[in-house]
């Protein structure tokens, strides 16, 4: 039997959850219940449960302020968050695992399974999933790399270029330093696309600010400043010209 915590805000949402854990895990007992702050840290301060289900957004505070209050906190988390196109993009810069409202049975259950497994989130990278949220507008300083056996934090200026292995990513960084990364180059395609990294070709994604020329000949490649050449594309070598040619102005 694992004991849980809920900390959600709406109380809609809050009766929801209990519900479905109540009615599909029956190894999870739920010990108690929060609406803020406030009653999070009441109640954290009794008991640490085995789980917390922690909402983002609550009305005097967020789900962070609950982490700083107790820093030394054993429970899993897991964290539950509204449909949001800045937020999904905040927790992959993190590399957190999180739930999204509303939630299919199957996402709850697999939320579950990965938390029993989970090593907890350092601060650094809490700090990428709080500094993210709260500024979705600017580019984020730091991104976290899930290696085959660990997480390792880089700047985003760092990273020069990413390509495709197969369904892994290799990053290349300023440093000479190659992290090999187990998720495909679209995932990081997408995600990147805003701050200013371009997928130049099908293996191929570059940091726009470590491109020195675009090279029209032998097909179309960019020269890095690091002196390597990257292929370009026939289909994406059109929006490279105009996408440096806007850079340039």
């Amino acid at each position: 039997m694992l004991t849980a915590i809920i900390v959600e805000d709406m109380p809609d949402a809050l009766q929801l959850l209990k519900s479905d854990l109540e009615a599909n895990h029956p190894e999870i007992k739920i010990i108690d219940t929060a609406q803020s702050v406030v009653e999070a840290a009441k109640s954290l301060r009794n008991t640490e449960p085995d789980i917390l289900f922690l909402d983002i957004m609550l009305g005097d505070g967020t789900g962070f302020d609950v982490l700083e209050i107790f820093p030394d906190l054993k429970s899993k988390i897991i964290f539950v968050t509204a449909s949001d196109e800045f937020a999904i993009r905040a927790f992959k810069f993190a590399a957190i695992d999180y739930v999204l409202k509303p939630y299919s049975n199957e996402e709850l259950a697999q939320a579950i399974a990965k938390a029993k497994k989970q090593i907890q989130p350092n601060k650094e990278r809490l700090n990428i999933l709080k500094d993210t949220l709260s500024a979705p507008e600017q580019k984020p300083d730091k991104i976290s790399l899930h290696t085959l056996d660990k997480i390792i934090i880089v700047g985003l200026d760092d990273i020069i270029r990413c390509e495709s292995d197969s369904n892994n990513t290799i990053f290349y960084l300023q440093d000479g330093q190659k992290i090999f990364v187990t998720k495909t180059l679209k995932y990081f395609a997408d995600m990147l696309k805003h701050y200013q990294f371009l997928r130049v070709h099908q293996s191929h994604l570059v940091n726009l600010q470590c491109i020195s020329a675009f090279i029209k000949t032998d097909g179309g490649y960019l020269m890095l400043k690091n002196g390597e050449n990257i292929p370009v594309s026939v289909r994406k070598k059109n929006e490279v010209m105009e996408i440096l040619d806007q850079l340039h102005r």
